[in-house]
This record gives structure tokens, C-alpha cells and sequence, in this order.
């Protein structure tokens, strides 16, 4: 199974990210982890819940056809603003 998921981080913020390889569902993407913590004060992060959520998700789809669905997305929700997102560039 290939997916674009949708990551919500307590602040509102969030990341798009693709999985072509494994359908774990404890996999929370590569996004920069030290761009986030900045966001956060210890306190927070001592109790810290995040949303995963499958945007799009495909049997059969190319490497490319998943790109270009999470640049998409990217797009439809804006992530790639650091005031709405983690993204920091486009696939």
C-alpha cells in the first residue's frame, strides 16, 4: 500500500509526507524534528498528541503518481508556509 498521510500537530501545524514502502501504523514521517521542537516548551512536549490521517492512499500507483499526490496536498493545505506547516520544501 502507497499513502499520503496528513500529520496535526498540537499547535495546528502540519506535515504531509508519503509511505511507499510500509504501511506502519506508528510511522509519523521524516519531518525536521528540531523545526518542531522549537514550537514547544518542555512543558508541552511532556504531553504531546499528534493526528495521523490517510489523505490518499493506492494499490498500484507509480513513485511519481505518489509524488505528485503529496505535492498536491502539500499545496491544498498549505504546509509548505511556516506559519500553517512543517514542509519545508516541495517533492
Amino acid at each position: 500500500m502507497k499513502y499520503v498521510y496528513k500529520i496535526t500537530y498540537p499547535n495546528g501545524k502540519i506535515y504531509i509526507g508519503q509511505d511507499t514502502a510500509n504501511y506502519y501504523m506508528t510511522y509519523f514521517g521524516s519531518s525536521d524534528e528540531g523545526l518542531i521542537q522549537k514550537d514547544f516548551s518542555w512543558d508541552q512536549m511532556k504531553d504531546f498528541s499528534v493526528r495521523k490521517q490517510i489523505l490518499w492512499s493506492s494499490e498500484d500507483a507509480t513513485q511519481d503518481e505518489v509524488t505528485r499526490k503529496e505535492r498536491e496536498m502539500i499545496l491544498k493545505y498549505e504546509s509548505n508556509k511556516p506559519e500553517k506547516g512543517y514542509n519545508q520544501r516541495l517533492p
